[in-house]
């Protein structure tokens, strides 16, 4: 039997406002009850804490036909690897993605309900939330979760969108109180962020082209991968490679591994020949 429900009550077209109203036990940010109970402080696993798997480095760059979010797919606890194949870059929908890094359970939690609260937005006013909205939007998720900050669940996103009216792509980053932050070229964030973040530096031009850029990402990774035991570099043995996509004019375009494997092996070429 199907039963239907009618909440006349309800005002507004935000998912999270809704689902806080009607079924606030299911909203992110709640669950840090379970924890306080629990009399353990959450951490990345030092001794007499709860162990949380942890995602590593993720980053984005802006080239001239829109951006690129990428990250590696290794998560932690600790010193051991949690999983070799976690998902840290998510569509969020056809123009804006997200990479995350940190507590992966809240990490992966947020993405899915930031994907659900913009369908919702959407169903409701018959238009997608702007850019700039999806970005504020996003702030006041984080600032939502700040309880499970304070606990050790720290949630870092990247988000990244392609701005229809202005006809580019733009990187924002946040901090652990839901701050809104723009980046003009380039972001990373994870264990691996400085060096991934120094190879970008070096070889960054607004005017990269798609390849030039995607190469430039990939590179980023593999030398984040090389100096950071977090970070999963590109696995030749399980074929587990990093989540690359592309937000263009054209929408959300991940790249399949069999392109990333070209890239990869003329990195692993030349740094062989030094």
């Amino acid at each position: 039997m199907t039963h239907s429900f009618f909440f006349s009550h309800h005002e507004g077209s935000s998912f999270f406002d809704f689902l806080t109203q009607h079924h606030p036990e299911l909203r992110p940010g709640l669950s840090e009850i379970a924890i306080q109970r629990a009399a353990l402080p959450v951490d990345f696993g030092r001794p007499g804490t709860i162990p949380v798997p942890h995602g590593t480095t993720v980053l984005a760059l802006k080239y001239r036909d829109g951006a690129i979010i990428a990250g590696d797919r290794r998560a932690t606890e600790g010193f051991q690897i949690a999983d070799r194949r976690i998902e840290k870059v998510f569509r969020i929908d056809d123009y804006s993605a997200m990479a995350i890094a940190g507590a992966a359970g809240p990490c992966i939690e947020m993405a899915k309900l930031f994907q659900t609260e913009l369908e919702h937005y959407e169903k409701l006013e018959g238009v997608q939330l702007s850019c700039e909205g999806k970005a504020n939007k996003r702030g006041q998720r984080g600032k939502a979760n700040l309880p499970m900050v304070f606990q050790g669940l720290v949630v870092m996103p990247r988000d990244v969108g392609y701005d229809l009216k202005r006809n580019e792509g733009r990187i924002f980053k946040y901090d652990i109180t839901g701050g809104r932050y723009e980046e003009s070229d380039h972001a990373t964030t994870g264990s691996g962020s400085l060096h991934a973040t120094t190879v970008i530096k070096l070889g960054w031009r607004d005017s990269l082209t798609g390849d030039a850029a995607i190469d430039l990402a990939l590179r980023a990774l593999y030398e984040a991968a090389d100096e950071d035991s977090a970070t999963g570099g590109p696995d030749l043995v399980r074929g587990i490679y990093p989540v690359v996509a592309t937000i263009t004019a054209d929408g959300w375009s991940r790249l399949d591994d069999p392109e990333l494997v070209d890239v990869f092996e003329s990195i692993a070429g030349e740094v062989r020949s030094r």
